[in-house]
C-alpha cells in the first residue's frame, strides 16, 4: 500500500520536462487512492493582484498579494491555503491530512466570509487552478524519475520569494539533493 502523499511536497526533478511543472514545488492537498491526488504549485505567482479576484480576502494575504498558479487544472477555480497559529480551528478552515509538522495548514472556504477568520489564521495564500493526478498516475510519475518526495515546512507554502522555493527546498535537504539546487536551467550551455 503506497503512503498518503497528503501534506508532503512534490519537487520537480530536472528531468522533468513538462512546462507546467518545471522546477515546481508542489504541496500535496489531497491523496485518494480510489479518487487521485490533488496539489498546488507554491512557486509560480502571477501578475494578477489577489484585489483583482477577490477583493474581500486582500487583506489577510501574504506578501506577494498576488493570485499564484496552482496548477493546470481548472485554472478559473481558485482556493487558498492558510496557517492557523494556535489550537483553534477558525470556521472556513479545513486541515490536511497527512504530516503532522504540516498540520497546521488548511484549506480555506473562499465563500466563507473573510472576517470569519480573520483573527485565526496568521498568513494566506490563493492559487488559480490545482494540479490532479488519476489514481496511480502520480506514482508512477515517481518511480519513473520525476519528482522528489520530501517533508514541507509550513513556512514553504507562504515563502516571500516563491522563485527561489525550488533551490531552498533541495538545498535544505544536505546530501546529493543539495547539489541538484545548482542543476543549470539548460545543462547544454554548461
Amino acid at each position: 500500500m503506497e503512503d498518503d502523499l497528503s501534506g508532503r511536497l512534490l519537487v520537480a526533478t530536472p528531468l522533468l520536462g513538462d512546462p507546467n511543472f518545471r522546477r515546481a514545488v508542489v504541496l500535496v492537498v489531497e491523496d485518494e487512492p480510489e479518487e487521485g491526488t490533488l496539489g498546488v504549485v507554491l512557486n509560480r505567482p502571477t501578475e494578477v493582484p489577489v484585489g483583482q479576484v477577490l477583493e474581500s480576502w486582500t487583506d489577510l494575504v501574504t506578501g506577494p498579494s498576488v493570485v499564484f498558479r496552482g496548477g493546470p487544472v481548472a485554472p478559473n477555480s481558485a482556493l487558498a491555503l492558510a496557517i492557523v497559529p494556535g489550537d483553534e480551528e477558525p470556521v472556513g478552515w479545513r486541515a490536511l491530512d497527512g504530516s503532522a509538522v504540516m498540520s497546521r495548514i488548511g484549506l480555506v472556504d473562499l465563500d466563507a466570509p473573510p472576517q470569519l477568520l480573520a483573527g485565526g489564521i496568521a498568513s494566506l495564500r490563493v492559487f488559480a487552478g490545482y494540479a490532479g493526478w488519476g489514481p496511480g498516475q502520480l506514482q508512477a510519475e515517481i518511480d519513473e524519475g520525476a519528482w522528489y518526495v520530501l517533508s514541507g515546512e509550513p513556512a514553504d507554502a507562504f515563502v516571500a520569494e516563491p522563485e527561489r522555493l525550488w533551490k531552498m527546498v533541495l538545498r535544505r535537504q544536505g546530501g546529493n539533493l543539495a547539489m541538484v539546487a545548482n542543476y543549470p536551467d539548460d545543462p547544454a550551455l554548461n
